[in-house]
């Protein structure tokens, strides 16, 4: 059996798995058998080759973003709105094929956009050019996940999902959990507050599934098995994320309102519909194409700033 069939088979059975008390270790030792699976997805092929052309991209600016979304969901024209380079667009998918880089000049400030080839569902397992998107995405600064707005939490959870599975995390910290392996003595296991998803039984079966016997393990969170595993595996990446949402003149205004004020997310106004929108709800959204143009800028920038602040990173 190949691991993309285990990964499914262990899928089903988290799936047909009740989450209760009885099965909560069961249910530790199936995702730390998952995320080791996946994991080997990362890993470099051996036979090498199928880099894809335009995939391998230079990394240049103050920061990089990663433009991510379905296919024809507005990618290329945002892109060339933005910074005024030229991605083919059509209302056919698959218009990318190849990564397009592009240079936003704000301020001072140089940030790479990449138009990444749409994903689809099944990315991960290497779908379409998934892998090669998701490589690329692994090394930016920032994503901003592009999203039409008549599909808006489909859509997105189908892509958080893809991200998830390859060790992207979105707009999550790190684990607060210190974890160090050691050559002998067992497993030394502490906590700082008292913890409600795990203890020292599941941590140690997560462990042996990992073939780690004598470690030092400190909780200074109440974190999850999943958040345990991310820490072991120590191939996580912590991204911020926007979510930018088009294609709203296809919806009501209440629902434009309803995800605009969702966390990290902006909404792309169509010219014909500012009228529309102004007139209803005032001057929180932006009245004009310079505008749009601005408050995207705007929302990077700051997020941006927000996810080097939680890195401990410096910003200037």
């Amino acid at each position: 059996m190949g691991i993309l069939e285990k990964i499914s088979e262990i899928e089903k059975e988290i799936a047909r798995t009740q989450k209760n008390k009885a099965t909560e270790y069961h249910l530790g030792l199936l995702k730390a058998k998952l995320a080791k699976y996946r994991s080997q997805l990362l890993e470099p092929s051996k036979k090498g080759g199928d880099k894809g052309e335009g995939f391998d991209v230079l990394k240049s600016g103050d920061a990089r973003v990663a433009l991510i979304g379905f296919p024809s969901v507005g990618k290329s024209t945002l892109l060339s709105t933005l910074t005024h380079t030229h991605s083919e667009a059509a209302s056919y998918e698959f218009t990318t094929l190849t990564c397009i880089p592009g240079v936003i000049e704000y301020r001072g400030a140089n940030i790479q956009l990449l138009d990444l080839p749409g994903i689809i569902e099944g990315a991960a397992q290497g779908k379409g050019r998934g892998r090669q998107v998701i490589a690329v995405a692994r090394t930016a600064d920032l994503v901003l996940m592009m999203l039409d707005a008549t599909k808006p939490y489909v859509h997105r959870q189908l892509l958080e999902k893809e991200l998830e599975s390859v060790g992207i995390r979105l707009n999550k910290p790190k684990p607060n959990i210190y974890f160090k392996v050691k050559k002998g003595g067992g497993l030394s296991f502490n906590s700082t507050c008292q913890l409600t998803k795990v203890d020292e039984k599941m941590v140690q079966m997560i462990l042996h599934e990992y073939k780690i016997f004598n470690a030092e393990v400190l909780f200074r969170e109440d974190a999850s098995a999943d958040d345990l595993i991310d820490v072991i595996l120590a191939n996580r990446v912590y991204l911020p994320c926007l979510y930018v949402y088009n294609k709203i003149d296809q919806i009501s205004i209440q629902e434009v309102d309803r995800i605009a004020r969702q966390p990290h997310s902006v909404v792309k106004i169509e010219t014909p519909f500012l009228a529309a929108v102004e007139s209803t709800l005032g001057d929180r959204y932006t009245p004009n194409v310079e505008n749009i143009y601005k408050i995207t800028i705007k929302f990077i920038l700051e997020t941006l700033i927000e996810g080097y602040e939680a890195a401990g990173k410096p910003t200037t």
